[in-house]
């Protein structure tokens, strides 16, 4: 989403490296890498830091560069596999965060036509978000508002 609303240009150069195994320095078992991974989720930590720390702290000290190589599964799949996944994806769970952060700011500051803009521009991409999980992560009759993000995420 880097050109969405701005008009600077998007990341490039910036995919991943083709791997189709992981590097040979790298010989965790996929078991603890999946015991590893729904321990950190129970910790409260979410997908994407569970694969950071991954990165960083590794299984029994061996990082785990990448997850799918190392199991074969992704860590959103190995986290449903167990039940410790959230019930909101990762994405949509940050921006609503974010849209409520922004509609509290908009309350105290309601001249601040900067924020009322970013607001705009987050629920713009709550609801997108929200169209596109709608039937598959979130219910058939799920509708975007301020009161249902306060909810959902308390």
């Amino acid at each position: 989403m880097a050109r969405m609303h701005t008009r600077r240009r998007g990341s490039s150069s910036s995919d991943k490296p083709v791997a189709d195994e992981p590097p040979e320095w790298s010989d965790v078992d996929a078991d603890d890498v999946e015991a590893r991974i729904v321990e950190l989720a129970d910790q409260g930590y979410d997908p994407s830091q569970i694969g950071m720390k991954l990165r960083d702290e590794g299984v029994k000290g061996t990082p785990v560069p990448n997850v799918k190589l190392a199991t074969g599964k992704k860590v959103t799949a190995i986290l449903d596999e167990h039940d410790a996944g959230s019930d909101l994806p990762e994405d949509l769970r940050n921006l609503m965060e974010r849209a409520i952060r922004l509609r509290e700011h908009m309350e105290e500051n309601p001249q601040d036509a900067q924020n009322k803009r970013a607001l705009q521009n987050t629920e713009s991409k709550i609801r997108r978000l929200v169209k596109y999980y709608r039937g598959d992560q979130l219910d058939e009759g799920f509708k975007y508002s301020y009161d249902a993000a306060v909810e959902l995420l308390e």
